[in-house]
């Protein structure tokens, strides 16, 4: 046994009792801490599996934003500490479904015949006809261009949805601003800190994703992290929901992407199909609006629905 082989085992072990601490803890803070920490691990996983894209993901979105969603509902529900007690008969069939679950997964990994189905073919192709050097964002762009799309309207649909909670009085008011009243040190200094550092690798990500790991979704994702820090710190409030910029910035991902795809039969002869000799920057241009999308969608998700204390 290799010493790589022994740190994957251990890492495995971690990320099983962090897993475990997460869903059995009864404190709400400690169940999240817990969650950012599984989620950090995952990404150390996903590096291991040579899934570097995947990773950044993980990294980003489930440790970093949904992290900060995750403390922001906590902490708004600290008012109500009651808990109704689960009996048996709930946890007893919870345990069974988990179990069940864990064996199908299980079975579906150890069933996989000896030539595992693979996307590198169509990789291979996606690199040769768009100019990418990035296989998972050719595969995205390319194979996947529907699909990769409706992701990003079901964020702007995500977000109409929280917004919907509020009364339709409270429509066009700020959400609710996050962190306390009055801006704190400790915030404030990591605002000033972090924000450009994380500005500067969240442009360097997406303009690295065309050839390296990297893309739109990890660069957005960082973008709205630095954001939510931001509005945490109290440095800025979230915008009002009736700005315009705010809805031509939601929907400007997929409206770019559909209006490209739309063009696909007169430009490339089918639908989201792109000319060879200017796949590349059409590509880009699609991701950089989309970093747009992403990066909005996600502080309005941790923000909330409009707060009536955000009206003039």
């Amino acid at each position: 046994m290799t010493l790589l082989s022994v740190l994957d085992i251990g890492l495995g072990a971690i990320v099983l009792g962090v897993a475990a601490w997460t869903v059995l803890t009864r404190d709400t803070f400690a169940a999240v801490v817990g969650f950012v920490v599984y989620g950090l691990l995952v990404s150390i996983v996903w590096v291991r599996l040579y899934a570097p894209d995947v990773a950044l993901t993980e990294a980003a979105i489930g440790s970093g934003v949904t992290g900060v969603l995750l403390v922001t509902a906590g902490t708004r529900l600290a008012g109500n500490r009651t808990e109704p007690e689960r009996g048996l008969s709930i946890k007893i069939p919870a345990a069974l479904l988990a179990l069940l679950t864990t064996a199908a997964l299980a079975a579906a990994v150890l069933l996989l015949p000896d030539n595992a189905p693979s996307l590198a073919p169509a990789a291979d192709k996606a690199l040769a006809t768009t100019g990418l050097g990035n296989p998972v964002t050719a595969v995205l762009i390319a194979y996947r261009s529907f699909d990769t799309m409706l992701e990003k309207i079901v964020l702007v649909l995500a977000v109409v949805g929280v917004w919907s909670v509020a009364p339709d009085r409270f429509w066009g008011g700020a959400p609710a601003p996050l962190g306390r009243p009055a801006p704190q040190g400790d915030l404030l200094l990591l605002a000033k800190v972090l924000t450009p550092i994380g500005i500067l690798v969240g442009l360097h990500m997406f303009w690295a994703g065309a050839d390296e790991p990297g893309g739109a979704f990890q660069s957005g994702a960082i973008l709205a992290a630095m954001w939510i820090v931001v509005m945490m710190a109290r440095m800025a409030e979230p915008p009002r929901i009736g700005a315009r910029w705010l809805r031509l910035t939601l929907v400007a991902g997929p409206a770019v992407f559909l209006a490209v795809g739309l063009l696909g039969p007169w430009m490339a002869g089918a639908f989201f199909a792109y000319p060879v000799n200017f796949a590349k920057p059409i590509i880009i241009v699609i991701e950089a609006f989309m970093v747009l999308t992403i990066a909005a969608t996600l502080p309005m998700l941790v923000a909330g629905p409009p707060s009536r204390n955000s009206e003039p």
